[in-house]
């Protein structure tokens, strides 16, 4: 059996973008002094004139994108999640959510995984900030394949996107050859009548893991991929309450304002079941490599079995 391939969800931004300009004449792409951390510098590199380096000044590349994007050109603004949905966020309500400007926020190095960099760099409350937007569209995506398909995704829709990249290598298990993104939609990965594990991000292939450990143990898991996190696909998530009475959430950000709660909110409107949130518990991160961090911090198949196993004991 051939060994599983892993890839960086930054790098197939960068890519994606590098193979996108050939096809959009008039996308442009910013950044903050991190392209070669961003991996736009792919894109820098083939296409250096409409490439701008914005200097390490969130707030400003963001009003530059805004105005930008205004005449008409695709933008892509690029940063850590850090510094595009924390320091900038302001700018991001005033001159991107409130004038509804279609510019696209490609934020790399999210979450606990951004390791070495340690809590200052560790954004886990990046989605909870972007949903408060109104109008604000959001994508996660779960691995390579997903990624490049979420770039073009965004192009197309007619509004702002904030996009969420990784910085640690992650397993690719969707196939290029059948995948389809669809936006606004989760995908089954698969079926189960017990209890539903609901991922997002690096989390989903860690979920897939933790359900063939349940299925050994007689447990049937169903998995859900919840790509984009805002618009909330609330039709599929409602028939997996209905279906399997019990709900566990995994995402590499803050149990508040997240996945977990974005799931909560839609089923306790019409069919309320547990919910069993797993991700980072208002603390902070702290520097360490992130395989282990991602351990320490539950982040884990493991952690994902135990707490479907105790979700199950709340039917």
């Amino acid at each position: 059996m051939s060994e599983q391939i892993k890839k960086a969800t930054r790098e197939s931004y960068g890519e994606a973008l590098a193979e996108l300009g050939d096809k959009y004449e008039n996308l442009i792409v910013l950044d903050a002094d991190l392209a070669a951390a961003t991996k736009t510098g792919i894109f820098k590199k083939k296409f250096p004139e409409r490439f701008f380096d914005c200097g390490i000044a969130e707030s400003n590349m963001m009003g530059v994108a805004a105005g930008l994007a205004a005449t008409g050109k695709i933008v892509f603004a690029s940063t850590f999640a850090m510094f595009a949905a924390g320091r900038a966020f302001e700018q991001v309500r005033n001159s991107i959510g409130y004038p509804h400007i279609p510019v696209k926020i490609g934020a790399t190095h999210a979450g606990i995984s951004v390791g070495e960099d340690g809590a200052t760099h560790q954004c886990n409350e990046d989605i909870a900030l972007m949903r408060t937007i109104p109008g604000m569209t959001i994508i996660n995506p779960a691995d390579d394949v997903e990624a490049k398909a979420a770039v073009e995704a965004a192009i197309k829709h007619d509004g702002p996107v904030y996009m969420r990249f990784g910085r640690l290598a992650v397993p690719v298990f969707n196939d290029s050859e059948t995948y389809k993104f669809e936006l606004g939609k989760g995908i089954t990965i698969k079926d189960g009548t017990d209890v539903t594990i609901i991922a997002t991000g690096l989390m989903v292939s860690e979920a897939i893991e933790a359900e063939k450990i349940l299925s050994e143990s007689g447990i049937s898991a169903r998995i859900i991929n919840i790509h984009t996190i805002k618009p909330l696909d609330k039709e599929l998530i409602i028939k997996a309450a209905k279906e399997t009475g019990v709900i566990v959430t995994v995402e590499e950000h803050s149990v508040i304002g997240g996945l977990g709660s974005a799931i909560a909110e839609a089923v306790t409107e019409c069919c309320p079941v547990p919910v069993i949130k797993i991700g980072v518990n208002d603390v902070f991160g702290h520097s360490g490599p992130a395989p282990e961090l991602l351990k320490e911090f539950g982040l884990s198949k493991e952690n994902i079995v135990e707490k479907a196993k105790y979700a199950l004991t709340l039917k």
